[in-house]
């Protein structure tokens, strides 16, 4: 499969009355055609931050791209105006936000929102639209379309509105999906049949998916690869497989250790990550999870790790992975 998506070395940072906030800092990674992704880590990370850099979404002024590129289809999207990423977004590029009773209008109807994102970017009568637009709400298995499209968002639960969200990103097939935590705010059960909705269109369409979520929890079984997160770098990334059962980073051990797990003990209690993140006015010199970690050397207050590979696909930047770490620790001289 192809690259669809590059970021290199993207950094994006706000312009505030106290000075840069750096966000993104340095971040590269991409996704491969009908792949899904998953960004991972805690809130404040970046994650957010980078996919509404990758639609364009971002306020500027305050936020402004301070470096890298955003490759879709072999063309960096940094460099386009807005009237050319309105070509883009909702055609090529969609997204589903964390909550969708913000993102819906209130005063119209639904159909009528599908119907005017089908109109925008296809060449369809009004009829056309609104069949495809009751083909859609079927599509993500909202019961009796035909009446649901006349009713408004409020008329709809939580796990139904996110239904319509998704219809809505997907009604111009989408080569890229971007969700930015579309399951916070639903209960365990919905969350489950959400992302089975996603896996099944992916499936059936085969877009690519980058699912932006707190919770590793929530990717185990939808994922491909997994990209962890944290102070606005990236810390790990590998195979779900690998990052499941090979963690490299303390950070990443730490987030998996947070996650309940199925064969568990009924005395164990689960794991809390003790302090918070940095404050990016002023962001570390060396690792950001410095402060937090309880294997952390002299070496990683003032260095940034460099990449180091455990396989082809797997990578993390961690000084206790850095082969002369390993030989102290195995006792030998450096």
């Amino acid at each position: 499969m192809g690259k669809l998506l590059e970021v290199k070395d993207l950094a994006v940072s706000f312009q505030t009355y106290f000075g840069e906030v750096e966000a993104v800092r340095g971040v590269s990674f991409h996704v491969d055609k009908g792949e899904t992704v998953a960004l991972v880590g805690e809130s404040g990370c970046g994650k957010s931050v980078t996919a509404n850099s990758i639609m364009q979404l971002l306020p500027m002024p305050p936020a402004f791209y301070k470096n890298g590129q955003i490759l879709f289809e072999g063309e960096d999207i940094v460099k386009k105006s807005d009237k050319e990423m309105q070509k883009i977004r909702g055609n090529k590029i969609s997204m589903i936000f964390q909550d969708p009773m913000t993102s819906l209008n209130p005063t119209m109807k639904i159909g009528k929102q599908i119907i005017e994102g089908i109109l925008k970017h296809q060449k369809l009568s009004r009829h056309e639209a609104k069949k495809k637009a009751i083909e859609m709400l079927e599509l993500v298995s909202v019961p009796q379309p035909e009446k649901r499209i006349n009713q408004y968002p409020h008329e709809f639960s939580g796990g139904m509105r996110q239904r319509v969200m998704i219809a809505l990103a997907m009604v111009s097939n989408p080569e890229l999906l971007i969700a930015d935590e579309p399951t916070t705010a639903l209960d365990v059960t919905v969350q489950a049949q959400i992302l089975d909705l996603m896996k099944q269109i992916q499936d059936k369409l085969g877009t690519a998916i980058i699912l932006i979520t707190h919770d590793l929890g929530v990717v185990a079984d939808i994922s491909d690869r997994v990209i962890v997160m944290y102070a606005g770098k990236i810390m790990e990334e590998g195979t779900t497989d690998e990052i499941f059962k090979n963690p490299k980073h303390p950070y990443t051990r730490k987030l998996l250790g947070s996650v309940p797990r199925l064969d568990m003990d009924r005395n164990e209690s689960l794991h809390s990550i003790e302090g918070t993140p940095p404050d990016l006015y002023r962001p570390p010199k060396g690792c950001p999870f410095f402060d937090r970690c309880d294997k952390a050397m002299v070496i990683c207050k003032d260095h940034m790790p460099n990449k180091e590979y455990h396989s082809d696909s797997h990578y993390s930047y961690c000084w206790l992975n850095h082969p002369m770490a390993k030989a102290a620790d195995e006792g030998s001289e450096i």
